[in-house]
């Protein structure tokens, strides 16, 4: 029946191109020419019929373990101890090939340590992101650190780099940026402009794992790139963590922040080698079961994220022919990957419509969307509460770029497994909405 059904839709949608293709493309706003398209539908707002009718059970089920990842849980368990997480060091040092790697009991110790790893002085200013939870952010309280929030690209979620040049002081030290939702920051800038200033960058790519800058993995262009390993990531391994470091000092005092084992195998001559009894301060270490999961989910990562890529793509390709619709494109020379949703942004000018219209009439269609809905840290009082810090954060009075984000921006499924049908029928439900935008944003 499922099949049936998706072949009549797509069998629809041809049919609505042939004989309204200028409405789709946006070249037609007139209600006589719509009313009068062969093609175009009543919309399931007003008593017809859903566009999206295929099933989308397991379409976004996530993560995916099987066999592999039991039978190697289980060799834990039947084995105890920690040779998985040199396992998993390995397979992701070969992988992803840094000058050094570390693994943490989750993104958030990854990311702690980094900071600590960085050596930067008391009172040290670092330009943050805003829309971003706090797990990068909140630690810099520990160390005397000063998070400055920085606003987002409107079109890329990302840091915007015009308006931390706006908000470098003689304070600052260094840029944490995230790549978020899986897209890429633009780093060759960002790294450009940290030399030029002499900042130091920590990559947060908790997001991004496999994205890439020209060929050049997210987390090997900065000093330190951290990578998140909780179960909801593109690499996930129910808890976990691993960071990359761009020499041995980096590596050596971060590892030496968590690691209480790591400063006895230092060479002789390292500054951290005296700490081999105790380390300095925290337990950090990953579990070995949450190692077993990330190597294994680690061999799949490619084949998973080319399938991602390939699917969000037929299906945004097409949704930003319509007027008004823009994804989180990557530039030239980008791969990116995806996380948790598929981040579209609504122009209600160029559409005809407003987004809560277009979010309300898309989901009577069946189609799975709402509103852009993050974190925005500068406004959690743990940020605005001064009780909590030696160097208060410096939060900006308005951040214009993001405010247009949330504005603006709508959230898709990421879909996980081949669903070529449901991407065809969510196509012909936005082409559906598109081909009545003029009486809609009437209403």
């Amino acid at each position: 029946m499922e099949r049936n059904t998706g072949r009549a839709a797509r069998n629809s949608r041809r049919e609505f191109l042939a004989s309204s293709g200028a409405i789709a493309a946006g070249a037609c706003l007139a209600a006589p020419a719509i009313a009068g398209a062969a093609g175009v539908q009543t919309l399931a707002i007003r008593g017809g019929r859903k566009a999206v009718t295929a099933s989308a059970s397991g379409a976004t089920s996530w993560p995916l373990f099987g066999d592999e990842e039991r039978q190697a849980v289980n060799a834990v368990v039947s084995s105890p101890g920690y040779a998985e997480v040199q396992a998993f060091e390995d397979a992701w040092q070969e992988h992803f090939k840094p000058p050094y790697c570390k693994s943490h009991m989750n993104g958030t110790s990854a990311l702690a340590s980094a900071l600590f790893g960085l050596n930067l002085p008391p009172g040290s200013e670092i330009l943050v992101p805003s829309l971003d939870p706090w797990f990068g952010i909140l630690p810099m309280r520990l160390l005397d650190l000063v998070p400055v929030f920085v606003d987002s690209h409107p079109r890329t979620l990302n840091f915007d780099l015009e308006d931390a040049r706006r908000r470098l002081t003689k304070n600052t030290r260094a840029i944490e940026v995230v790549h978020l939702f899986g897209l890429p920051c633009d780093m060759e800038a960002i790294c450009d402009f940290a030399k030029e200033k002499g900042l130091l960058v920590l990559e947060d790519c908790a997001h991004a794992h496999n994205a890439s800058i020209h060929g050049r993995y997210v987390g090997n262009w900065g000093q330190i790139g951290a990578f998140s390993c909780q179960g909801s990531k593109v690499l996930p391994a129910i808890e976990g963590g691993i960071a990359n470091y761009e020499n041995r000092e980096y590596y050596e005092r971060a590892a030496t922040f968590g690691h209480y084992e790591c400063p006895g195998r230092f060479p002789s001559e390292s500054p951290y080698r005296k700490y081999s009894a105790t380390g300095l301060g925290l337990k950090l270490r990953i579990h070995p079961m949450g190692a077993a999961l990330a190597r294994c989910q680690l061999k799949k990562l490619d084949q998973q994220t080319e399938l991602e890529r390939g699917q969000t793509h037929s299906l945004n390709s097409r949704l930003c022919q319509l007027p008004g619709i823009y994804e989180q494109a990557p530039a030239p020379g980008v791969k990116r990957v995806y996380w948790s949703r598929n981040q579209l942004f609504i122009d209600p000018d160029k559409c005809g419509m407003s987004r809560d219209v277009v979010v309300k009439t898309l989901k009577a269609e069946g189609v799975a969307i709402g509103n852009l809905n993050y974190s925005v840290s500068h406004r959690d009082p743990a940020f605005t509460e001064a009780q909590w810090w030696r160097y208060p954060p410096v939060i900006p009075d308005r951040l214009p770029g993001l405010e247009e984000a949330l504005r603006t921006g709508v959230s898709l499924p990421r879909f996980t497994r081949p669903v070529p049908e449901l991407i065809d029928q969510y196509v012909a439900a936005f082409e559906k909405v598109w081909a009545h935008r003029a009486s809609l944003g009437k209403g």
